[in-house]
């Protein structure tokens, strides 16, 4: 199972399990709805292994320190950002230290943290594997580099963050430092380079990608689907045949969806 829980500036959770071991990437929802997500997917709290984290920013910790505490649940993190994070109220018996491109394993699954550029403390993205099975979390970025996409390579699936459209961006409401910093190399990744990014992961045999962090006020779930939809076509890549392409859902839990040539990942 790999899917998102929930994905946007008002919160983001995936949750990845091989049946065995269960963990989700950022805890940015209250326990509550965490909770109630959970039981929507079929399972519960109980089952999840642990909580492992991109950055500090409070939409992927609002829930981190309260979920760690009430099922004791080891919380991962580079030592920067759990410092950033210190009064998110993490046990101090739950805090766990990671360092990028160090592998390690919890359970049954095996996980690679991977640097990020955005404004926070030491942020990193992940990749999980199990079995045949290489799955990334990527989002929160300023620019895709070489260094990231050669950590996300050969996924079989990917959420890949598609924030905005850029000339909404430009056009927009927001005041003009916040639309430098989204658009700076430490902010997020925009539709256009989402675009680009998916079609060398689906040339690498990627065949799931879901575009996650979409922004409210400067993109929509359509815009986003088209920018990457169009791009793969012009490069002979056949959406709904030969990848799945969705969006994540900023409130609900969001499946990979199944392609032609290949099943969904679960």
């Amino acid at each position: 199972m790999f899917l998102s829980l929930v994905s946007g500036s008002t919160g983001n959770c995936s949750i990845v399990s091989d049946g065995k071991t269960a963990l989700l990437t950022d805890c940015g929802l209250t326990a509550k709805r965490l909770e109630e997500l959970l039981g929507f997917i079929g399972t519960s709290p109980l089952s999840l292994s642990a909580i492992l984290i991109t950055h500090e920013h409070s939409d992927h910790i609002k829930g981190a320190g309260i979920v760690s505490k009430k099922y004791g649940l080891p919380v991962f993190a580079t030592e920067e950002t759990h410092l950033s994070m210190k009064n998110a109220g993490i046990p101090e018996e739950n805090v766990k230290y990671i360092l990028p491109d160090n592998d390690f394993e919890i359970g049954s699954i095996g996980v690679k943290a991977f640097s990020i550029p955005h404004d926070a403390a030491n942020p990193v993205g992940y990749s999980f594997f199990y079995g045949k099975n290489k799955l990334s979390v990527a989002t929160d970025m300023g620019h895709m580099s070489e260094y990231i996409f050669e950590n996300i390579k050969g996924s079989k699936a990917v959420i890949l963050e598609s924030n905005h459209d850029i000339e909404m961006l430009k056009n927009g409401r927001y005041p003009e430092f916040l639309k430098r910093r989204i658009l700076g190399n430490f902010g997020h990744l925009s539709n256009t380079d989402a675009a680009k990014t998916a079609v060398r992961l689906l040339e690498s045999g990627t065949r799931h990608i879901m575009l996650g962090h979409i922004s409210a006020d400067n993109n929509t779930p359509k815009i986003a689907l088209s920018e990457t939809a169009d791009l793969a076509l012009k490069s002979g890549i056949i959406p709904g045949k030969d990848f799945s392409l969705s969006v994540a859902n900023r409130f609900m839990p969001t499946t990979f969806l199944a392609s032609r040539k290949g099943g969904a990942s679960r």
